[in-house]
C-alpha cells in the first residue's frame, strides 16, 4: 500500500516570514517610488506569486512587475530569506508525523533555491523527504504546477496526498489536482478566504492539525 503524502505550505504554513517578505516587497515598491511604511498592508504579498501580486498591488504592467521582483530578491537573497521564524510547535510536529509513517513534502511558490536555504537553516530539511518550489525564471510558481511537481518527484497519487496551507492559492491548487486540502489559520488566511476557496478542513493551532493529520481527518465521513 502507497505512504500517505502529506504536503506542506512553506510561508504562513511552517515559518512566519512576515518581516522579511514586507520589508523586501516595501524596498521594491520604492524603486518606483512607491512608499510604503505600513508593513501590515503589504501581508498580501505573503503567498502568492510575486509578480501577479505586484501587479495587481501597485497597478504595475508585467515588465515593471518582473523589475519589482528583481529588487525584491535583491534584497531578499542576502537580507530577508532569514527575517523569519518557525511557527511554534512545528518541528515537533513533523518530526511526529514522521514517525507516524506519512511521507512529508514541501509544495511551495517560493523559488526551490530559497525555500531549501531557509529548511536547511531553521533545522526542517531533516523532515522532508521532497522539497519543491518555483524556478528563478518565473516557471512553475503556481500552486497547482508546485503540487503537480512535487506528486511526480514523490510518486504519490491524488488520493494518497494531503495538502496544507495558509491562503486561497493553497486550497485551489489543491483542489484541481484533486487533493484533500486542510487550511491552517495562524498563517495569512482569514477563515473566510479559506472557506470560500474550499478547504476540506480547518485548523486553528498547530496542536489542531497534528492532530487531524495523525487522526486522518480526510479519510473521516463529514
Amino acid at each position: 500500500m502507497m505512504e500517505e503524502t502529506i504536503l506542506f505550505d512553506l510561508d504562513g504554513t511552517l515559518t512566519d516570514p512576515k518581516i522579511g517578505i514586507t520589508r523586501c516587497v516595501q524596498y521594491a515598491l520604492a524603486s518606483f517610488g512607491i512608499q510604503e511604511e505600513d508593513l501590515t498592508k503589504l501581508e498580501c504579498f505573503i503567498g502568492p506569486p510575486l509578480k501577479e501580486q505586484f501587479m495587481e498591488y501597485a497597478s504595475l504592467d508585467e515588465m515593471e512587475a518582473r523589475k519589482a521582483v528583481e529588487k525584491y530578491r535583491e534584497r531578499f537573497a542576502v537580507v530577508g530569506i532569514f527575517e523569519n521564524d518557525v511557527f511554534e510547535g512545528i518541528a515537533s510536529m513533523l518530526g511526529r508525523l514522521r514517525l507516524a509513517g506519512f511521507r512529508i513534502g514541501l509544495a511551495t511558490s517560493k523559488p526551490e533555491i530559497y525555500a531549501r536555504r531557509i529548511l536547511e537553516h531553521f533545522q526542517l530539511m531533516e523532515y522532508m523527504d521532497e522539497v519543491t518550489g518555483s524556478e528563478l525564471s518565473g516557471a512553475r510558481t503556481r500552486k497547482a504546477e508546485v503540487i503537480a511537481e512535487a506528486m511526480r518527484r514523490m510518486g504519490t497519487v491524488p488520493k494518497q496526498t494531503i495538502m496544507v496551507g495558509d491562503r486561497m492559492h493553497d486550497i485551489e491548487g489543491a483542489r484541481k489536482e484533486g487533493l484533500f486540502s486542510i487550511g491552517v489559520l495562524f498563517g495569512y488566511g482569514s477563515r473566510k478566504e479559506l472557506t470560500e476557496a474550499g478547504a476540506d478542513y480547518l485548523c486553528g493551532t498547530v496542536e489542531e492539525l497534528e492532530a487531524a493529520i495523525l487522526n486522518r481527518v480526510w479519510s473521516q465521513e463529514t
